[in-house]
């Protein structure tokens, strides 16, 4: 499977838990796609079109998390984290449904809740969000 197209997809997840993907969600993940896999404005609005009609029909994520633990090391899944806390917190809020699935996708690639922790703290302060 291809690597942007997972990553996509999980992004489009952790967007949709609080079950409502708004602009400024889909305006991150549009913006980590072209700056992570050097798309271009058009051709990551192309994938996440294709990514999220895919997200739409499936509930199982393990095919799009194991293409990333198996296509990323382990300083990229961690990368990815981040880039799952963004998108979380691109609407200025943490649910529950959301901490949950970071959770389950921080063990299924193999990230540490400690570095997933971490992460969330960098994006919370990156963001004006802090405690």
């Amino acid at each position: 499977m291809d690597l942007p197209f997972a990553a996509a997809v999980l992004l489009l997840e952790a967007a949709a838990q609080d079950d409502s993907v708004d602009d400024a969600e889909l305006d991150t993940i549009q913006a980590i796609l072209v700056r992570r896999f050097d798309l271009d404005p058009e051709g990551a609005r192309t994938l996440l079109a294709t990514a999220g009609k895919r997200q739409a029909e499936s509930a199982q994520l393990l095919r799009f998390t194991r293409a990333v633990k198996d296509g990323m090391d382990e300083a990229g899944r961690e990368q990815l984290i981040e880039w799952l806390w963004e998108v979380i917190y691109a609407d200025g809020t943490e649910h529950a449904r959301e901490a949950n699935l970071m959770r389950r996708i921080a063990g299924l690639i193999y990230v540490e809740d400690a570095v997933s922790g971490a992460a969330r703290k960098r994006v919370r302060r990156r963001l004006g969000l802090e405690d």
